[in-house]
């Protein structure tokens, strides 16, 4: 059973520091490299959705979460509020009410209709020291979110729409959802108080649900404050369950906020909101991530995607200049030269690298590889060229799989 905790740390993707504090992790240069790798994938994914990408401060005054709700309803998973000057200001517990100031930044016609807004915003939540552990709980959360602003008419499609979203980057990271939980209300006082609201909600999220062919359970107790939501639930390798990806459908906060846009009729009107999150935030997700395939990433996220490995001296400048030419095509490729070990030490040192490319005196003479495969497979002898080529196109592709034939 595989530790993010442990794989991060022995695969040199992320740290801890007691002066940055508990619950603050930093990424080192091969952990970035992967957070942003998967980052742009999203912002890929998002685009060719619709989205239109924003930036937003991860302050706000306190007076911005008064109106939409989580002053009331969540201050205790909140940071106390900052003085500057006559004013208190925030670290946002979230990035919706930003996206709402965003869309009533000028007025909004029913033709720019659905428009859907994302952002890889942070967003920081004060965690209680106990409940904090690698990167599935964190205090600093960065968090890919976005906002559909929407008509009525319109919001189970863009439901249904996030939810494919959802399924399509579970397939290409390699992960599967445990199950779809319906997260409706529980008792007690940390919910908005507006049934018709909650009902209305709830059953577009069940058509969107069904719409989409997916089974899903209830649960009451877990529904945010403002509405019901849709949560993707994951589970690690001991089975334990957490949420990753979300949809929302809100009628809440465009009221708080007075959001409106004109219709046909000449009329102004109230859009949804619809909150969805792809991947999460992009801690949990590579900590899932490590856990599934014990840092055997797919081909398109690994830090490393080839390594190429000299059997002696003589063969280091053309296993050089395979590397150049990997990084021509886009892709991320080094040299392991005899300098690290024997051949033997090196190929198992990369073993968690999706491919390696063996230069011996034949291969470097003629321009090709040997070439193996992590999981064990060995294909044979091709021409660099015809290598690299091959990786690009798995590259393209994403997806999980190593090798096809010819």
């Amino acid at each position: 059973m595989h530790d993010h905790r442990r794989l991060g740390r022995e695969l040199g993707l992320f740290d801890t520091d007691p002066l940055m504090g508990a619950g603050l992790p930093y990424w080192l240069p091969d952990g970035a490299l992967v957070r942003h790798t998967l980052e742009e994938y999203v912002r890929e994914a998002e685009r060719a959705a619709g989205y239109r990408h924003v930036y937003s401060p991860v302050l706000g005054k306190r007076e911005l979460y008064e109106i939409s709700g989580h002053w009331d309803h969540y201050r205790d998973d909140m940071f106390p509020p900052m003085e500057l000057g006559a004013e208190q200001v925030l670290l946002r517990p979230s990035l919706c009410p930003h996206h709402a100031l965003v869309f009533r930044s000028r007025s909004r016609s029913h033709r720019e209709l659905p428009l859907r807004l994302a952002e890889l915003g942070g967003m920081y939540r004060s965690e209680p020291s106990g409940a904090l552990g690698g990167l599935t709980r964190v205090r600093a959360i960065h968090l890919n979110d976005a906002h559909v602003f929407c008509t009525p008419d319109q919001a189970v499609e863009e439901a249904r729409a996030a939810l494919g979203l959802i399924s399509r980057a579970y397939a290409d990271l390699g992960i599967r959802a445990a199950r779809h939980r319906l997260s409706l209300p529980g008792g007690g006082g940390k919910y908005v108080a507006d049934p018709a609201l909650w009902e209305r909600a709830t059953a577009l999220l069940r058509e969107a649900l069904d719409s989409a062919g997916l089974e899903y359970e209830t649960a009451e107790g877990e529904a945010a404050f403002y509405g019901p939501k849709i949560d993707v639930q994951i589970a690690d390798p001991a089975g334990r369950e957490s949420t990753l990806s979300t949809v929302q459908i809100d009628f809440h906060q465009p009221a708080c906020f007075g959001l409106r846009y004109s219709g046909p009729d000449g009329a102004r009107h109230r859009p949804v909101m619809v909150h969805r999150s792809v991947i999460g935030s992009v801690e949990r997700a590579v900590a899932h991530l490590l856990e599934v395939h014990g840092g055997a990433f797919p081909v398109w996220l690994a830090p490393v995607q080839l390594v190429v490995l000299p059997v002696g001296e003589a063969q280091e400048e053309r296993a050089h200049e395979v590397v150049r030419r990997a990084g021509e095509l886009g892709l991320r490729a080094e040299v392991a030269g005899p300098g690290r070990g024997s051949l033997g030490a090196r190929i198992r040192r990369a073993r968690l690298v999706p491919y390696q490319a063996v230069l011996g005196e034949r291969e470097a003479a003629d321009g090709s590889a040997a070439v193996r495969l992590r999981d064990g497979r060995r294909p044979g002898t091709l021409p660099a060229a015809e290598l690299l080529r091959r990786i690009a196109e798995r590259v393209a592709g994403r997806g999980t799989g190593l090798w096809d034939a010819a």
